[in-house]
């Protein structure tokens, strides 16, 4: 299995100083957690499990991975090439907030001395913002109370938004399992079983072939729950002539994948086919539309006038595409408002959700935008199936 190797985290340290100089900042406290983890694991390669983690990242010198306090020998043993300096804090405990007694622990100030020995902090930026929670923001209120507190996620999200080489290979990795996953689900899905028994081919496959967890929330819905944009399986049962809908992503070494495609067993009606069909054609013209120095505001607009103009508007709850990464969905979003140009190594998911009043379908597939157009990171199962 591919990795990133610690160099190319030493060297994303690096510009990551050199934006926060640029944003005219003192330091940067990055902010993660077990299910949104990307903003600390991209710095450090460390993924917290039950806590929080975060990075102080000083604009000179050495950053601190900030832990909570069960997890130094697993930090150490995933990051501690990567970053040297681990310090716990309360405020990165687990949610049922264990006291700890008789456990060190440091405060921000004590992280600022350490990552700025003799130094002044004046203007910190915060990012991962939305995923930061009222203890860590009440505790920088509380123990630096002459620092201003700035939202500062652009200047580690734009590092994260063109890949690099090493990345693109574990994201390929990543859609081969998915589509393997695929494979052993249409293998073995039948009418009778249960949406979760379906998930669960994909589980194993996933981890059978090399996935480090799941890329997403797995996806499979059969029937009216097909037109839920964002749902969970239930334990609603496989039947035949029906839209069944598989989102299923697998996680390799950090970077995450998915593969959506709407399947049935045996003939649907032709209202639902007709609308499946088209949702492929239009998961295509998306990629068809996209190519570096692109306007992506210009890519959406373009793809809802082709869907406008083939009479299926009404079927349209968004589209077409979210970036793809560490995270499933990650910015940036391609939306009509958009204000950047597509560049190449930028990694999108081609979502393409359609629904009705009974069903609906997701098409989705990774793609790295190139030169001339992309390359598809997933393309196995961009076809109808019908079992």
């Amino acid at each position: 299995m591919n990795s990133i190797p610690v160099s190319e985290y030493r060297d994303r340290i690096r510009r990551f100083q050199a934006n926060i100089r640029k944003a005219g900042l003192d330091a940067a406290l990055v902010h993660g957690n077990e299910s949104d983890f990307a903003n600390v694991r991209f710095l450090t390669e460390y993924w917290p499990t039950f806590e929080a983690g975060g990075v102080f990242v000083p604009a000179r010198g050495e950053p601190v991975l900030i832990i909570g306090p069960e997890s130094l020998t697993y930090a150490q043993g995933r990051s501690g090439k990567i970053v040297k300096n681990i310090m716990k804090m309360v405020e990165y405990r687990e949610s049922a907030e264990p006291e700890y007694p008789g456990i060190p622990v440091a405060h921000y100030t004590d992280v600022v001395k350490k990552a700025i020995p003799g130094g002044k902090l004046k203007k910190l930026g915060l990012v991962g913002y939305s995923v930061m929670t009222l203890p860590v923001y009440t505790s920088l209120q509380r123990e630096l109370p002459k620092v201003e507190l700035v939202k500062a996620d652009d200047t580690l999200i734009s590092l994260r938004i063109i890949k690099s080489t090493n990345e693109i290979a574990l994201m390929r990795k990543a859609f081969q399992v998915s589509e393997m996953a695929v494979d052993a689900i249409l293998g073995e899905i039948k009418p009778g079983m249960t949406e979760f028994q379906v998930i669960g081919i994909a589980q194993r496959e996933i981890y059978k072939h090399g996935g480090e967890y799941e890329g997403h929330a797995l996806y499979c819905f059969c029937g009216p729950a097909t037109n839920n944009a964002i749902s969970r399986p239930t334990h609603n049962k496989i039947k035949k002539n029906e839209v069944i809908q598989l989102n299923i992503g697998a996680r390799c070494g950090g970077y995450s994948s998915s593969v959506g495609i709407p399947i049935s067993i045996g003939k649907l009606p032709a209202r639902k086919h007709r609308l499946v069909e088209f949702g492929l054609e239009a998961h295509f013209k998306t990629m068809e539309l996209m190519k570096a120095g692109k306007p992506a505001a210009s890519v959406v607009k373009e793809y809802e006038q082709f869907v406008e103009k083939r009479g299926f508007r009404k079927y349209m709850l968004y589209g077409p595409c979210h970036g793809i990464g560490m995270m499933e969905v990650e910015r940036p979003w391609m939306e009509s408002t958009s204000t950047y140009d597509l560049q190449e190594n930028m990694t999108f998911q081609v979502d393409t959700f359609f629904y009705d009043h009974d069903f609906g379908l997701r098409w989705e597939n990774g793609v790295r935008v190139t030169k001339t157009g992309v390359e598809k990171l997933s393309k196995k199962y961009m076809k109808l199936v019908t079992l």
